[in-house]
């Protein structure tokens, strides 16, 4: 494994994050694919022995106990100071609007019950989930700044945002003395790369980390062209992001299953290289353990230029999809 710094903060983080989004109780939440204690439990302890430190969570994964599992596991197989945990949280409900809950109480309420569910008195990156229309910019950063100053949490994220509002955020932050946001986490990979129009140069010139989710666009390139599995079949999340350009994202995942034919690799690998050379650290589900080991190969894999220059040529524009087309105001 290799490891860096995560954007300006003085967390030293391995190149591959550890998503756990797949772990929990598959009742508590939107996902019917994501597996139990027991199997999250060697996923992580595989993790953890191929030198993985970074793992990925949020409040919303399958109403808290993918925070619980990753917590007790952690605690089992780690030294706290040795990982570096980051949980998230989503933006205050119309409920809490209503009765008068402020948007710095929502996220210390937040981020409060997540370290309950952790089993932890502090997390290192507290993350803004998405964006929030219905709370001034000033008071998410003043609550943020409560976080890091109570010890709470060491540093700060936010995902599923602009380019711009990042930039407006952190001014803001500047602003006020108050804590700055470090990461990012958007949505990029192969087949979804409009993260490079805006906010790849605004994280290259400010030092921000890019941490992008679906890394492996939900599989895809993961798995040659037609091939298919219970996760592909069943996730309509992620259906909803990529059915609509699957034809000509499929130019781009036949160049990598040939590309890792080439290699004698996985197609994992030769996806995950290729990020690896734009992003700090992305985060890789993982729900079964050669995930985790075809991830943790990709660190040793270097694409030359002309290979990535190939890989990226049948790219076209995409719309935005998921929650960032949602993401109007």
């Amino acid at each position: 494994m290799k490891y860096t710094k995560l954007g300006n903060s003085q967390l030293e983080v391995s190149r591959i994050c550890m998503g756990c989004m797949g772990f929990g109780e598959a009742g508590k939440g939107q996902h019917s694919w994501t597996i139990d204690e027991q199997e999250s439990r060697r996923i992580i302890k595989r993790g953890l022995e191929l030198g993985v430190n970074f793992f990925d969570t949020a409040i919303g994964y399958q109403g808290g106990t993918s925070e619980q599992f990753l917590g007790r596991a952690l605690r089992d197989y780690a030294g706290r100071e040795d990982v570096v945990v980051a949980t998230k949280f989503p933006p205050r409900t119309q409920e809490e609007i209503e009765k008068g809950i402020t948007g710095k109480q929502h996220i210390g309420r937040m981020l409060d019950r997540s370290l309950q569910n952790l089993g932890m008195d502090y997390v290192d990156l507290y993350i803004c989930h998405m964006w929030d229309y219905q709370t001034p910019v000033w008071e998410v950063m003043e609550g943020l700044n409560e976080a890091v100053k109570a010890g709470k949490a060491r540093y700060i994220g936010i995902s599923n945002c602009y380019a711009y509002q990042l930039a407006k955020a952190n001014a803001a932050a500047e602003k006020e003395g108050f804590a700055k946001f470090v990461s990012v986490q958007g949505h990029y990979n192969l087949i979804f790369r409009e993260e490079e129009r805006e906010m790849a140069k605004l994280c290259r010139e400010d030092g921000i980390a890019m941490t992008p989710y679906s890394a492996l666009a939900g599989g895809r390139l993961s798995k040659k062209p037609g091939e298919t599995s219970k996760r592909l079949q069943e996730d309509a999340y992620a259906r909803s992001k990529y059915d609509a350009t699957a034809e000509q994202d499929g130019m781009i995942i036949s160049r990598v299953w040939e590309l890792a034919q080439r290699y004698g690799v996985t197609m994992t690998e030769i996806s995950l290289a290729w990020l690896l050379s734009k992003v700090t650290s992305p985060v890789v589900g993982a729900t079964k353990l050669h995930h985790i080991e075809g991830a943790a190969k990709a660190v040793e894999l270097s694409l030359t230029d002309e290979e990535t220059a190939w890989l990226e040529e049948p790219y076209v524009p995409h719309n935005l999809v998921g929650v960032m087309a949602q993401n109007v105001g």
